[in-house]
């Protein structure tokens, strides 16, 4: 269970290893039979499905372990990305996704991304260079003097995207938005709470950082506006 990196390599690599004699040897004979079948295709789609088996099966026995499910989370996700980029899998066939995509398995998904986000925030947070712009001495770079901690958040923000943008279902991407909205609010209020402690400095370093990171994100989030 603690290695599904093990059968989703192995079956990348035997689509690998066999799409030569696939493509020179078995396509031939499907096209002169007038055949539509493309065969490097329906051989990676049959791979495919016995990987939706095991998981399917493994799933149930590591959702309560949040180690567990998030390496399992992560590898599928790793896969998925190898198996569209490099073998040219077809989005309309079965995928991992889907999988990931029902109701038990997606919630405690959901629920596991929001833990280690915060987790995430508040080690930002914490961080000594929290409010040090890591671009301060290069000036052409630093325009907007963004804070490490906001930089840090908005790439949060932007992996979790990654992670979440090839699910099957729009309703599904939108519930992953509305953690993205919580996690924003979240961080909305850690600042308000770190700017009322500086507030008798409003000219001071930390007071000037929060403000920073505030007009970042909000220029960024604009930026992102035309992403559907």
């Amino acid at each position: 269970l603690n290695k599904p990196e093990w059968y989703l390599t192995q079956v990348l690599m035997w689509i690998g290893n066999h799409s030569k004699f696939l493509d020179e040897k078995i396509q031939p004979i499907l096209d002169k039979a007038g055949s539509s079948v493309n065969a490097g295709l329906e051989f990676s789609r049959a791979l495919v499905m016995l990987i939706l088996e095991k998981l399917a099966a493994d799933i149930p026995c590591l959702l309560y372990d949040d180690t567990l499910f998030c390496h399992l989370v992560d590898e599928v996700l790793l896969f998925e990305r190898e198996l569209y980029s490099v073998h040219g899998y077809l989005s309309s066939f079965p995928s991992c996704m889907h999988i990931l995509s029902e109701e038990s398995c997606f919630q405690r998904w959901l629920t596991v991304e929001k833990k280690f986000a915060l987790q995430k925030m508040d080690s930002m947070l914490s961080s000594e260079a929290a409010w040090i712009s890591q671009y301060k001495d290069i000036t052409d770079v630093d325009e907007m003097k963004v804070p490490d901690c906001a930089e840090t958040f908005m790439t949060l923000l932007l992996v979790i995207t990654d992670r979440y943008k090839n699910l099957p279902t729009a309703s599904r991407k939108l519930q992953f938005l509305g953690l993205q909205k919580e996690l924003v609010d979240d961080f909305r209020i850690r600042l308000t709470q770190v700017m009322k402690e500086e507030t008798r400095a409003s000219l001071g370093f930390r007071y000037c950082a929060i403000l920073n990171a505030v007009n970042y994100i909000a220029t960024v989030l604009a930026d992102w506006a035309d992403n559907v």
